[in-house]
Protein backbone atom coordinates (compact mmCIF):
# COMPACT_ATOMS: atom_id res chain seq x y z
CA UNK A 1 0.00 0.00 0.00
CA UNK A 2 1.22 3.49 -1.22
CA UNK A 3 2.24 5.80 1.90
CA UNK A 4 2.88 8.64 0.43
CA UNK A 5 0.60 11.13 2.71
CA UNK A 6 -1.75 10.57 5.42
CA UNK A 7 -4.90 12.33 5.78
CA UNK A 8 -6.77 12.16 9.24
CA UNK A 9 -10.81 13.06 9.28
CA UNK A 10 -12.63 13.73 12.22
CA UNK A 11 -15.68 12.23 11.39
CA UNK A 12 -17.76 12.67 14.81
CA UNK A 13 -17.47 13.98 18.41
CA UNK A 14 -18.86 12.16 21.31
CA UNK A 15 -21.88 14.89 22.01
CA UNK A 16 -21.79 15.68 18.34
CA UNK A 17 -24.39 14.65 16.21
CA UNK A 18 -23.76 13.05 13.07
CA UNK A 19 -24.06 15.08 9.28
CA UNK A 20 -24.24 13.80 6.04
CA UNK A 21 -22.64 14.66 2.81
CA UNK A 22 -21.08 12.82 -0.36
CA UNK A 23 -18.10 13.09 -2.15
CA UNK A 24 -18.57 14.14 -5.67
CA UNK A 25 -18.33 11.21 -7.92
CA UNK A 26 -17.21 10.20 -11.39
CA UNK A 27 -19.84 10.77 -13.89
CA UNK A 28 -19.69 7.07 -15.08
CA UNK A 29 -19.99 5.63 -11.69
CA UNK A 30 -22.83 4.85 -9.26
CA UNK A 31 -20.81 4.20 -6.21
CA UNK A 32 -20.93 6.49 -3.55
CA UNK A 33 -17.67 7.34 -2.14
CA UNK A 34 -16.77 8.40 1.48
CA UNK A 35 -16.84 12.10 2.40
CA UNK A 36 -13.64 14.29 1.36
CA UNK A 37 -12.18 15.91 4.26
CA UNK A 38 -14.30 18.57 5.23
CA UNK A 39 -17.81 16.20 5.67
CA UNK A 40 -18.93 13.76 8.06
CA UNK A 41 -21.18 10.33 8.06
CA UNK A 42 -25.04 10.01 8.00
CA UNK A 43 -27.28 8.81 9.93
CA UNK A 44 -30.56 8.21 8.34
CA UNK A 45 -33.19 10.70 9.46
CA UNK A 46 -37.02 9.40 10.63
CA UNK A 47 -40.41 10.78 10.43
CA UNK A 48 -40.19 11.13 14.35
CA UNK A 49 -36.17 12.08 14.91
CA UNK A 50 -35.12 14.76 14.53
CA UNK A 51 -38.09 16.22 16.67
CA UNK A 52 -38.75 18.95 13.86
CA UNK A 53 -39.37 15.70 11.42
CA UNK A 54 -42.89 15.49 13.19
CA UNK A 55 -44.50 18.88 11.93
CA UNK A 56 -43.04 18.44 8.45
CA UNK A 57 -44.52 14.57 8.32
CA UNK A 58 -47.51 16.15 9.31
CA UNK A 59 -47.68 19.08 6.95
CA UNK A 60 -47.11 16.83 3.68
CA UNK A 61 -49.84 14.50 4.84
CA UNK A 62 -52.03 17.64 5.33
CA UNK A 63 -50.92 19.21 1.91
CA UNK A 64 -51.45 15.46 0.47
CA UNK A 65 -55.43 15.11 2.01
CA UNK A 66 -55.93 18.79 -0.06
CA UNK A 67 -54.34 17.34 -2.97
CA UNK A 68 -56.65 14.25 -2.76
CA UNK A 69 -60.08 16.38 -2.27
CA UNK A 70 -58.92 18.44 -5.62
CA UNK A 71 -58.25 15.38 -7.68
CA UNK A 72 -61.33 13.63 -6.26
CA UNK A 73 -64.05 16.44 -6.59
CA UNK A 74 -63.49 16.93 -10.36
CA UNK A 75 -66.22 13.77 -10.54
CA UNK A 76 -68.91 15.41 -8.92
CA UNK A 77 -68.40 18.65 -10.06
CA UNK A 78 -68.15 17.94 -13.79
CA UNK A 79 -72.15 17.71 -14.14
CA UNK A 80 -72.95 20.84 -12.70
CA UNK A 81 -69.99 22.57 -14.48
CA UNK A 82 -71.76 20.97 -17.66
CA UNK A 83 -74.42 22.30 -17.07
CA UNK A 84 -73.56 26.14 -16.08
CA UNK A 85 -71.44 26.93 -19.04
CA UNK A 86 -73.46 24.80 -21.19
CA UNK A 87 -70.52 22.64 -22.31
CA UNK A 88 -69.65 19.33 -24.30
CA UNK A 89 -68.26 16.40 -22.97
CA UNK A 90 -65.08 17.09 -24.77
CA UNK A 91 -64.98 20.57 -23.63
CA UNK A 92 -65.71 20.03 -20.12
CA UNK A 93 -62.55 17.22 -20.49
CA UNK A 94 -60.50 20.23 -20.76
CA UNK A 95 -61.04 20.34 -16.61
CA UNK A 96 -58.67 16.86 -16.48
CA UNK A 97 -56.44 18.37 -19.33
CA UNK A 98 -55.55 21.56 -17.77
CA UNK A 99 -53.45 20.29 -15.22
CA UNK A 100 -50.97 18.37 -17.08
CA UNK A 101 -50.02 21.83 -18.30
CA UNK A 102 -49.08 22.75 -14.59
CA UNK A 103 -47.39 19.35 -13.89
CA UNK A 104 -45.44 20.32 -16.99
CA UNK A 105 -44.07 23.08 -15.58
CA UNK A 106 -43.71 22.02 -12.11
CA UNK A 107 -41.28 19.31 -13.73
CA UNK A 108 -39.22 22.22 -15.17
CA UNK A 109 -38.75 24.23 -12.23
CA UNK A 110 -39.01 21.53 -9.33
CA UNK A 111 -35.30 21.76 -9.16
CA UNK A 112 -34.59 25.15 -9.33
CA UNK A 113 -36.98 25.84 -6.13
CA UNK A 114 -35.08 23.31 -4.02
CA UNK A 115 -31.71 24.90 -5.18
CA UNK A 116 -32.69 28.27 -5.05
CA UNK A 117 -34.79 28.20 -2.02
CA UNK A 118 -34.97 25.01 -0.90
CA UNK A 119 -37.87 22.96 0.41
CA UNK A 120 -39.19 26.16 1.73
CA UNK A 121 -39.58 27.26 -1.51
CA UNK A 122 -41.77 24.51 -2.48
CA UNK A 123 -43.62 24.85 0.95
CA UNK A 124 -44.69 28.04 -0.05
CA UNK A 125 -44.77 28.47 -3.40
CA UNK A 126 -47.33 25.24 -3.66
CA UNK A 127 -50.19 25.99 -0.69
CA UNK A 128 -50.14 29.94 -2.10
CA UNK A 129 -50.72 28.34 -5.85
CA UNK A 130 -53.93 26.62 -3.97
CA UNK A 131 -55.41 29.75 -2.39
CA UNK A 132 -54.72 31.53 -5.61
CA UNK A 133 -56.58 28.80 -8.00
CA UNK A 134 -59.43 28.23 -4.88
CA UNK A 135 -59.97 31.85 -4.35
CA UNK A 136 -60.93 32.56 -8.33
CA UNK A 137 -62.91 29.61 -8.49
CA UNK A 138 -65.12 30.39 -6.17
CA UNK A 139 -65.92 33.20 -8.40
CA UNK A 140 -66.91 31.17 -10.65
CA UNK A 141 -65.63 32.95 -13.92
CA UNK A 142 -65.13 32.51 -17.75
CA UNK A 143 -64.64 28.98 -18.77
CA UNK A 144 -61.20 29.69 -20.08
CA UNK A 145 -60.37 31.82 -16.99
CA UNK A 146 -61.49 28.54 -15.19
CA UNK A 147 -59.64 25.93 -16.91
CA UNK A 148 -55.82 28.05 -16.36
CA UNK A 149 -57.09 28.10 -12.94
CA UNK A 150 -57.11 24.52 -12.56
CA UNK A 151 -53.16 25.02 -14.44
CA UNK A 152 -51.97 26.77 -11.78
CA UNK A 153 -53.82 23.94 -9.84
CA UNK A 154 -52.21 21.08 -11.42
CA UNK A 155 -48.85 23.33 -10.73
CA UNK A 156 -49.44 22.97 -7.07
CA UNK A 157 -50.01 19.68 -6.77
CA UNK A 158 -47.16 18.75 -9.12
CA UNK A 159 -44.36 20.58 -7.19
CA UNK A 160 -45.92 19.50 -3.74
CA UNK A 161 -46.14 15.43 -5.66
CA UNK A 162 -42.70 15.63 -5.93
CA UNK A 163 -41.15 17.37 -3.14
CA UNK A 164 -42.82 15.52 -0.69
CA UNK A 165 -42.34 11.78 -2.09
CA UNK A 166 -38.78 12.35 -2.66
CA UNK A 167 -38.46 13.96 0.99
CA UNK A 168 -40.14 11.22 2.78
CA UNK A 169 -38.93 8.49 0.80
CA UNK A 170 -35.16 9.41 1.95
CA UNK A 171 -36.45 8.41 5.45
CA UNK A 172 -35.92 5.17 7.51
CA UNK A 173 -38.94 2.98 6.91
CA UNK A 174 -39.74 5.24 4.34
CA UNK A 175 -42.13 2.42 3.00
CA UNK A 176 -44.47 2.83 5.76
CA UNK A 177 -44.47 6.46 5.75
CA UNK A 178 -45.00 6.74 2.44
CA UNK A 179 -48.02 4.41 2.33
CA UNK A 180 -49.46 7.04 5.11
CA UNK A 181 -48.67 9.95 2.73
CA UNK A 182 -50.92 8.25 0.07
CA UNK A 183 -52.95 7.15 2.55
CA UNK A 184 -53.72 10.19 3.21
CA UNK A 185 -54.53 11.27 -0.23
CA UNK A 186 -56.97 8.96 -0.16
CA UNK A 187 -58.67 10.24 3.12
CA UNK A 188 -58.80 13.57 1.43
CA UNK A 189 -60.51 12.16 -2.08
CA UNK A 190 -62.89 10.78 0.02
CA UNK A 191 -63.61 13.58 1.48
CA UNK A 192 -63.59 16.11 -1.28
CA UNK A 193 -66.96 14.20 -2.85
CA UNK A 194 -68.41 13.75 0.48
CA UNK A 195 -68.60 17.49 1.05
CA UNK A 196 -69.23 18.60 -2.34
CA UNK A 197 -72.59 16.35 -2.64
CA UNK A 198 -73.87 17.23 0.87
CA UNK A 199 -73.38 20.77 -0.02
CA UNK A 200 -74.65 20.71 -3.41
CA UNK A 201 -77.76 18.08 -2.53
CA UNK A 202 -78.58 18.66 0.85
CA UNK A 203 -77.60 22.27 1.60
CA UNK A 204 -78.43 23.91 -1.75
CA UNK A 205 -75.00 25.44 -2.37
CA UNK A 206 -74.49 26.04 -6.01
CA UNK A 207 -71.23 23.59 -7.26
CA UNK A 208 -68.09 26.65 -6.78
CA UNK A 209 -69.36 27.10 -2.92
CA UNK A 210 -67.33 23.97 -2.79
CA UNK A 211 -63.97 25.64 -3.30
CA UNK A 212 -64.88 28.18 -0.26
CA UNK A 213 -64.01 24.67 1.46
CA UNK A 214 -60.93 24.25 -0.18
CA UNK A 215 -60.32 27.81 -0.63
CA UNK A 216 -60.20 27.81 4.10
CA UNK A 217 -57.98 24.13 3.54
CA UNK A 218 -54.96 25.75 1.42
CA UNK A 219 -54.92 28.85 3.92
CA UNK A 220 -53.88 26.38 6.66
CA UNK A 221 -51.65 24.13 4.28
CA UNK A 222 -50.00 27.58 3.59
CA UNK A 223 -49.21 28.12 7.55
CA UNK A 224 -48.49 24.84 8.59
CA UNK A 225 -46.28 24.24 5.58
CA UNK A 226 -44.46 27.20 5.59
CA UNK A 227 -43.92 27.07 9.39
CA UNK A 228 -42.40 23.27 9.51
CA UNK A 229 -40.30 23.99 6.49
CA UNK A 230 -38.77 27.65 6.76
CA UNK A 231 -35.27 26.76 8.25
CA UNK A 232 -34.76 24.51 5.32
CA UNK A 233 -33.45 27.26 2.89
CA UNK A 234 -31.47 27.28 -0.58
CA UNK A 235 -28.16 27.37 1.29
CA UNK A 236 -28.92 24.17 3.87
CA UNK A 237 -30.69 22.24 1.64
CA UNK A 238 -27.41 22.55 -0.67
CA UNK A 239 -25.48 21.94 2.22
CA UNK A 240 -27.00 18.75 3.34
CA UNK A 241 -27.53 17.56 -0.32
CA UNK A 242 -24.18 18.50 -2.54
CA UNK A 243 -23.77 17.48 -5.62
CA UNK A 244 -22.21 19.01 -8.75
CA UNK A 245 -23.81 19.86 -12.24
CA UNK A 246 -22.33 17.18 -13.46
CA UNK A 247 -22.94 14.73 -11.01
CA UNK A 248 -26.81 15.84 -11.24
CA UNK A 249 -26.67 15.19 -14.96
CA UNK A 250 -24.97 11.90 -14.74
CA UNK A 251 -27.37 10.44 -12.47
CA UNK A 252 -30.42 12.20 -14.14
CA UNK A 253 -29.08 10.58 -17.68
CA UNK A 254 -28.72 6.84 -15.83
CA UNK A 255 -31.95 7.51 -14.47
CA UNK A 256 -33.58 7.64 -18.02
CA UNK A 257 -31.64 4.95 -19.12
CA UNK A 258 -32.83 2.45 -16.88
CA UNK A 259 -35.69 -0.04 -17.64
CA UNK A 260 -37.12 0.13 -14.45
CA UNK A 261 -37.89 3.86 -14.28
CA UNK A 262 -39.70 3.54 -17.70
CA UNK A 263 -41.72 0.90 -16.57
CA UNK A 264 -42.80 2.28 -13.39
CA UNK A 265 -43.00 5.54 -14.66
CA UNK A 266 -45.80 4.32 -17.11
CA UNK A 267 -47.39 2.20 -15.05
CA UNK A 268 -48.06 4.93 -12.81
CA UNK A 269 -49.45 6.63 -15.39
CA UNK A 270 -51.75 4.01 -16.64
CA UNK A 271 -52.92 3.69 -12.91
CA UNK A 272 -53.32 7.40 -12.20
CA UNK A 273 -55.05 7.80 -15.18
CA UNK A 274 -57.45 5.23 -14.81
CA UNK A 275 -58.09 6.19 -10.93
CA UNK A 276 -58.84 9.67 -11.75
CA UNK A 277 -60.76 8.77 -15.05
CA UNK A 278 -62.81 6.64 -13.05
CA UNK A 279 -63.59 8.64 -9.87
CA UNK A 280 -63.97 11.78 -12.72
CA UNK A 281 -66.54 10.39 -14.31
CA UNK A 282 -68.28 7.32 -12.42
CA UNK A 283 -70.86 9.99 -11.20
CA UNK A 284 -72.06 11.30 -14.97
CA UNK A 285 -72.15 7.62 -15.99
CA UNK A 286 -74.28 6.49 -12.63
CA UNK A 287 -76.58 9.29 -13.34
CA UNK A 288 -76.86 8.74 -17.20
CA UNK A 289 -76.48 4.77 -17.70
CA UNK A 290 -77.67 3.78 -14.11
CA UNK A 291 -80.58 6.28 -13.63
CA UNK A 292 -79.37 7.60 -10.05
CA UNK A 293 -80.19 10.45 -8.12
CA UNK A 294 -77.55 12.74 -7.92
CA UNK A 295 -76.84 12.37 -4.08
CA UNK A 296 -77.16 8.28 -4.87
CA UNK A 297 -74.75 9.00 -8.09
CA UNK A 298 -72.49 11.70 -5.66
CA UNK A 299 -71.92 8.69 -2.80
CA UNK A 300 -70.73 6.32 -5.39
CA UNK A 301 -67.73 8.47 -6.20
CA UNK A 302 -67.23 8.84 -2.36
CA UNK A 303 -67.38 4.80 -2.12
CA UNK A 304 -64.93 5.19 -4.35
CA UNK A 305 -62.31 6.84 -2.75
CA UNK A 306 -63.14 5.65 0.72
CA UNK A 307 -62.01 2.19 -1.18
CA UNK A 308 -59.18 3.22 -2.29
CA UNK A 309 -58.35 5.27 1.18
CA UNK A 310 -59.57 1.72 2.83
CA UNK A 311 -57.25 -0.57 0.45
CA UNK A 312 -53.83 1.77 1.13
CA UNK A 313 -54.04 1.69 5.14
CA UNK A 314 -55.48 -2.36 4.68
CA UNK A 315 -53.55 -3.80 2.13
CA UNK A 316 -50.09 -2.13 3.19
CA UNK A 317 -49.74 -4.53 5.73
CA UNK A 318 -50.52 -7.65 3.78
CA UNK A 319 -48.10 -6.54 0.67
CA UNK A 320 -44.94 -7.34 2.82
CA UNK A 321 -46.09 -10.96 3.55
CA UNK A 322 -46.98 -11.37 0.00
CA UNK A 323 -43.93 -9.41 -1.67
CA UNK A 324 -44.74 -6.37 -3.93
CA UNK A 325 -44.64 -8.20 -7.06
CA UNK A 326 -47.28 -11.16 -6.30
CA UNK A 327 -49.38 -8.29 -4.32
CA UNK A 328 -49.62 -6.03 -6.98
CA UNK A 329 -50.72 -8.98 -9.81
CA UNK A 330 -53.56 -10.15 -7.43
CA UNK A 331 -54.47 -6.67 -6.67
CA UNK A 332 -54.92 -6.03 -10.38
CA UNK A 333 -56.23 -8.87 -11.12
CA UNK A 334 -58.95 -8.17 -8.69
CA UNK A 335 -59.75 -4.86 -10.15
CA UNK A 336 -60.27 -6.07 -13.76
CA UNK A 337 -62.71 -8.36 -11.93
CA UNK A 338 -64.68 -5.81 -10.20
CA UNK A 339 -64.51 -4.11 -13.65
CA UNK A 340 -66.42 -6.65 -15.52
CA UNK A 341 -69.09 -6.78 -13.09
CA UNK A 342 -69.29 -2.63 -13.02
CA UNK A 343 -69.44 -3.06 -16.75
CA UNK A 344 -71.62 -6.59 -17.25
CA UNK A 345 -74.64 -6.10 -14.67
CA UNK A 346 -76.54 -3.04 -15.14
CA UNK A 347 -77.31 -2.70 -11.52
CA UNK A 348 -77.37 0.24 -10.15
CA UNK A 349 -76.17 -1.16 -6.20
CA UNK A 350 -73.95 -3.54 -7.93
CA UNK A 351 -72.43 -1.29 -9.57
CA UNK A 352 -71.71 1.26 -6.55
CA UNK A 353 -70.70 -1.79 -4.94
CA UNK A 354 -68.27 -3.34 -7.39
CA UNK A 355 -67.19 0.36 -8.05
CA UNK A 356 -66.31 0.75 -4.13
CA UNK A 357 -64.10 -2.88 -4.20
CA UNK A 358 -62.61 -1.83 -7.60
CA UNK A 359 -60.92 1.24 -5.39
CA UNK A 360 -60.46 -0.96 -2.56
CA UNK A 361 -57.57 -2.95 -4.88
CA UNK A 362 -56.50 0.25 -6.54
CA UNK A 363 -55.56 1.77 -3.60
CA UNK A 364 -52.11 -0.10 -2.80
CA UNK A 365 -50.81 0.13 -6.51
CA UNK A 366 -49.12 3.37 -6.33
CA UNK A 367 -47.53 2.83 -3.15
CA UNK A 368 -46.48 -0.42 -3.97
CA UNK A 369 -45.15 0.84 -7.37
CA UNK A 370 -42.29 3.56 -5.30
CA UNK A 371 -41.47 0.67 -3.10
CA UNK A 372 -40.81 -1.85 -5.91
CA UNK A 373 -38.58 1.17 -7.72
CA UNK A 374 -36.69 1.72 -4.28
CA UNK A 375 -35.60 -2.10 -4.18
CA UNK A 376 -34.58 -2.34 -7.32
CA UNK A 377 -32.76 0.67 -8.45
CA UNK A 378 -29.64 1.80 -6.22
CA UNK A 379 -29.86 4.66 -3.59
CA UNK A 380 -28.32 7.46 -5.51
CA UNK A 381 -31.07 7.19 -8.25
CA UNK A 382 -34.31 7.03 -6.02
CA UNK A 383 -35.11 10.78 -5.99
CA UNK A 384 -34.99 11.21 -9.65
CA UNK A 385 -36.62 8.28 -10.29
CA UNK A 386 -39.33 8.90 -7.97
CA UNK A 387 -39.58 12.44 -9.36
CA UNK A 388 -40.30 11.11 -13.13
CA UNK A 389 -42.36 8.72 -11.67
CA UNK A 390 -44.58 11.14 -10.06
CA UNK A 391 -44.51 13.57 -12.62
CA UNK A 392 -45.88 11.04 -14.76
CA UNK A 393 -48.79 9.85 -12.83
CA UNK A 394 -49.72 13.73 -12.68
CA UNK A 395 -49.51 13.24 -16.48
CA UNK A 396 -51.95 10.01 -16.52
CA UNK A 397 -54.44 11.78 -14.26
CA UNK A 398 -54.45 14.41 -16.66
CA UNK A 399 -55.06 13.05 -20.39
CA UNK A 400 -56.69 9.63 -19.89
CA UNK A 401 -59.63 11.10 -18.10
CA UNK A 402 -59.33 13.68 -21.20
CA UNK A 403 -59.26 10.91 -23.31
CA UNK A 404 -62.17 9.30 -22.12
CA UNK A 405 -63.87 12.25 -22.37
CA UNK A 406 -63.33 12.62 -26.37
CA UNK A 407 -64.40 8.96 -26.67
CA UNK A 408 -67.72 9.66 -24.49
CA UNK A 409 -68.45 12.68 -26.81
CA UNK A 410 -68.57 10.11 -29.70
CA UNK A 411 -69.50 6.86 -28.36
CA UNK A 412 -71.01 7.82 -25.08
CA UNK A 413 -70.06 7.86 -21.31
CA UNK A 414 -70.42 3.53 -21.50
CA UNK A 415 -67.18 3.60 -22.99
CA UNK A 416 -65.84 4.45 -19.84
CA UNK A 417 -65.65 0.09 -18.82
CA UNK A 418 -64.01 -0.84 -21.90
CA UNK A 419 -61.13 1.88 -21.30
CA UNK A 420 -60.91 1.32 -17.70
CA UNK A 421 -59.87 -2.60 -18.22
CA UNK A 422 -58.02 -2.03 -21.29
CA UNK A 423 -55.98 0.34 -19.13
CA UNK A 424 -55.52 -2.35 -16.05
CA UNK A 425 -54.52 -5.24 -18.60
CA UNK A 426 -51.71 -2.87 -19.83
CA UNK A 427 -50.63 -2.39 -16.36
CA UNK A 428 -50.40 -6.24 -14.92
CA UNK A 429 -48.22 -6.45 -18.81
CA UNK A 430 -45.84 -4.02 -17.25
CA UNK A 431 -45.71 -4.92 -13.85
CA UNK A 432 -44.54 -8.58 -14.83
CA UNK A 433 -42.04 -7.14 -17.26
CA UNK A 434 -40.12 -5.52 -13.81
CA UNK A 435 -36.71 -7.10 -12.89
CA UNK A 436 -37.09 -9.73 -10.16
CA UNK A 437 -36.99 -8.43 -6.39
CA UNK A 438 -34.53 -9.94 -3.84
CA UNK A 439 -36.35 -11.60 -0.90
CA UNK A 440 -34.16 -9.62 1.66
CA UNK A 441 -35.59 -6.97 4.52
CA UNK A 442 -33.64 -3.92 4.75
CA UNK A 443 -30.30 -4.30 6.80
CA UNK A 444 -29.59 -7.03 4.80
CA UNK A 445 -27.44 -8.26 1.57
CA UNK A 446 -27.85 -10.80 -1.02
CA UNK A 447 -24.72 -12.03 0.23
CA UNK A 448 -26.08 -12.25 4.41
CA UNK A 449 -29.66 -12.06 3.65
CA UNK A 450 -31.84 -11.38 6.69
CA UNK A 451 -35.22 -13.75 6.19
CA UNK A 452 -37.70 -12.39 4.98
CA UNK A 453 -41.29 -12.24 6.55
CA UNK A 454 -42.83 -13.06 3.30
CA UNK A 455 -45.54 -16.05 3.07
CA UNK A 456 -45.22 -16.75 -0.83
CA UNK A 457 -42.21 -16.32 -2.70
CA UNK A 458 -43.34 -16.47 -6.28
CA UNK A 459 -41.52 -13.91 -9.01
CA UNK A 460 -41.86 -13.14 -12.59
CA UNK A 461 -39.93 -11.02 -14.86
CA UNK A 462 -41.25 -11.32 -18.04
CA UNK A 463 -38.87 -8.86 -19.77
CA UNK A 464 -35.50 -11.14 -19.54
CA UNK A 465 -38.02 -14.54 -19.75
CA UNK A 466 -38.94 -12.93 -23.21
CA UNK A 467 -35.22 -12.27 -23.95
CA UNK A 468 -34.29 -16.06 -23.05
CA UNK A 469 -37.21 -17.29 -25.04
CA UNK A 470 -36.01 -15.38 -28.20
CA UNK A 471 -32.65 -16.58 -27.60
CA UNK A 472 -33.54 -19.86 -27.93
CA UNK A 473 -35.67 -19.53 -31.08
CA UNK A 474 -32.45 -18.41 -32.69
CA UNK A 475 -30.22 -21.08 -31.72
CA UNK A 476 -28.32 -19.15 -29.30
CA UNK A 477 -27.71 -18.88 -25.54
CA UNK A 478 -29.18 -15.80 -23.57
CA UNK A 479 -27.37 -15.12 -20.43
CA UNK A 480 -29.26 -12.60 -18.17
CA UNK A 481 -27.35 -9.70 -16.81
CA UNK A 482 -25.85 -9.77 -13.35
CA UNK A 483 -27.81 -7.95 -10.55
CA UNK A 484 -27.58 -7.16 -7.12
CA UNK A 485 -30.81 -5.78 -6.02
CA UNK A 486 -30.94 -4.45 -2.55
CA UNK A 487 -32.11 -1.59 -0.47
CA UNK A 488 -28.66 -1.52 1.76
CA UNK A 489 -26.52 -2.03 -0.91
CA UNK A 490 -25.48 0.11 -4.04
CA UNK A 491 -27.14 -2.09 -7.90
CA UNK A 492 -24.79 -2.34 -9.94
CA UNK A 493 -26.46 -4.08 -13.36
CA UNK A 494 -23.76 -5.23 -15.97
CA UNK A 495 -23.74 -7.11 -19.03
CA UNK A 496 -20.76 -9.53 -19.06
CA UNK A 497 -21.91 -11.89 -21.41
CA UNK A 498 -21.72 -9.91 -24.35
CA UNK A 499 -18.72 -7.94 -23.76
CA UNK A 500 -15.35 -9.16 -25.17
CA UNK A 501 -12.91 -10.81 -23.41
CA UNK A 502 -10.83 -7.81 -21.88
CA UNK A 503 -14.28 -6.20 -21.57
CA UNK A 504 -15.72 -8.99 -19.48
CA UNK A 505 -12.37 -8.88 -17.03
CA UNK A 506 -12.64 -5.29 -16.86
CA UNK A 507 -16.04 -5.61 -15.71
CA UNK A 508 -16.07 -8.26 -13.33
CA UNK A 509 -13.30 -6.42 -11.55
CA UNK A 510 -15.62 -3.13 -11.54
CA UNK A 511 -18.25 -5.02 -10.09
CA UNK A 512 -16.15 -7.01 -7.58
CA UNK A 513 -14.31 -3.57 -6.33
CA UNK A 514 -18.27 -1.88 -6.16
CA UNK A 515 -18.90 -4.88 -3.88
CA UNK A 516 -16.16 -4.22 -1.86
CA UNK A 517 -16.73 -0.53 -1.11
CA UNK A 518 -20.52 -1.44 -0.61
CA UNK A 519 -18.79 -3.51 2.29
CA UNK A 520 -16.76 -1.18 3.58
CA UNK A 521 -19.02 1.58 3.87
CA UNK A 522 -21.87 -0.38 5.57
CA UNK A 523 -18.57 -1.45 8.40
CA UNK A 524 -17.52 1.76 8.35
CA UNK A 525 -20.81 3.32 9.15
CA UNK A 526 -21.90 0.68 11.54
CA UNK A 527 -18.42 1.35 13.97
CA UNK A 528 -18.76 4.65 13.79
CA UNK A 529 -22.95 4.77 15.10
CA UNK A 530 -21.54 2.04 17.83
CA UNK A 531 -18.83 4.20 19.13
CA UNK A 532 -21.37 6.76 19.79
CA UNK A 533 -23.58 4.84 21.47
CA UNK A 534 -20.60 4.19 23.38
CA UNK A 535 -19.93 7.85 24.43
CA UNK A 536 -16.48 6.83 24.45
CA UNK A 537 -14.01 8.71 22.01
CA UNK A 538 -13.96 10.30 18.25
CA UNK A 539 -13.77 8.09 15.87
CA UNK A 540 -11.34 9.15 12.68
CA UNK A 541 -10.54 7.69 9.30
CA UNK A 542 -7.19 7.60 7.75
CA UNK A 543 -6.83 7.69 4.94
CA UNK A 544 -3.05 6.50 3.78
CA UNK A 545 -1.85 6.99 0.35
CA UNK A 546 -4.31 9.58 -0.80
CA UNK A 547 -3.13 12.84 -2.17
CA UNK A 548 -4.24 16.77 -0.48
CA UNK A 549 -3.75 18.26 -3.24
CA UNK A 550 -6.07 15.77 -5.60
CA UNK A 551 -9.91 16.39 -6.08
CA UNK A 552 -9.75 12.85 -6.79
CA UNK A 553 -12.39 10.66 -4.35
CA UNK A 554 -10.11 8.32 -2.07
CA UNK A 555 -10.67 4.62 -2.59
CA UNK A 556 -12.08 2.28 -0.35
CA UNK A 557 -9.11 -0.34 -0.35
CA UNK A 558 -6.63 2.17 1.08
CA UNK A 559 -9.26 3.44 4.14
CA UNK A 560 -8.82 2.37 7.91
CA UNK A 561 -11.08 3.05 10.89
CA UNK A 562 -8.73 4.25 14.46
CA UNK A 563 -10.18 3.45 17.86
CA UNK A 564 -7.91 4.68 19.98
CA UNK A 565 -4.19 3.80 19.67
CA UNK A 566 -5.43 0.48 17.44
CA UNK A 567 -5.49 0.43 13.94
CA UNK A 568 -8.38 -1.98 12.44
CA UNK A 569 -7.70 -3.18 8.90
CA UNK A 570 -11.36 -3.36 6.74
CA UNK A 571 -9.98 -3.49 3.24
CA UNK A 572 -6.80 -5.26 2.07
CA UNK A 573 -5.34 -3.62 -0.72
Amino acid sequence: MSSSSTQTIELQSIGGSLNHQTCPAKNNDPVEFLPQPSTTVSVVERWNHPKVNIARTGATFFAFILVGANDAAYGVMIPYIEEHYKLSYIVVSLIFLSPLVGYIAAALVNNFLHVRFGQRGVAIAGPLCHVIAYMSISLHPPYPVFVILFMIAGFANGIEDVAWNAYLGGMANSNEVLGFLHGFYGIGAVLGPLVATNLITKVGWPWYAFYYIMLGGAVIELITSAWAFWPVSGRIYQETRPRTVAVKQSRLRESLKSRVTWIVAVFVLCYVGAEVALGGWIVTFMRRERSGDPFASGMVATGFWTGIAVGRFLLAFLTPKLGEKLAVILYILGAMVCQLIFWLIPSFAVSATAVSLQGFFLGPLFPAAIVAATRILPAHLHVSAIGIAAAFGGGGGAVLPFGVGALAQAQGVTILQPVILAILAFCFILWLCLPRLVKVLPGSSPEEPIKSRQWINIDFDLFDTGRRILGKAKGCSVQTEDRVYSQSTTSTRMSISEASEPSRKSLRQKFAERQQASADKRYIKKEINRLNHERQIPAFVVLEGVDPASNEPPPYRNVFLMRQAATRQIAEP
